[in-house]
């Protein structure tokens, strides 16, 4: 992985976290340096970004103040997204939501254009991106 691709995607994982830039522009910014998709684990504290030729690069962020909740509620999964697609709520604010509603970590498949929520216990819920 180049420099340049490092620095994008730290950048993007910073501004992200501190509530800076909408998902939309973490998208648009990751796309720029060719990451395919990124692996957020709420209980490990870490972001796994994936490039097309096998590179990976792994940022750590603070682990949730709250326990994660035990049981899996893809209703309170989908009102934080729509919070997030409507501008109302920003990252910090996602992840706090999420794992209220029993989210332990997600995959955005940036070329497959969705996002895969998980539970503790291995429910699911898939997010295609909006047109």
């Amino acid at each position: 992985m180049n420099e340049h691709t490092r620095s994008v995607i730290q950048h993007t994982f910073e501004a992200s976290n501190e509530g800076r830039i909408h998902f939309g522009e973490v998208i648009g910014q990751l796309l720029s340096v060719q990451v395919e998709s990124y692996h957020v684990d709420y209980r490990a504290g870490v972001a796994t970004y994936y490039l097309p030729d096998g590179a990976t690069l792994s940022l750590g962020f603070d682990k949730p103040e709250e326990p994660i909740a035990p049981a899996f509620n893809a209703a309170g999964v989908r009102a934080a997204i729509l919070g997030a697609q409507q501008g109302r709520v920003m990252y910090p604010e996602f992840k706090r939501l999420t794992q209220r509603a029993g989210c332990a970590g997600y995959t955005v498949w940036i070329t497959g254009k969705h996002v895969s929520y998980y539970g503790r216990s291995g429910e699911t819920h898939i997010e295609r991106f909006p047109s």
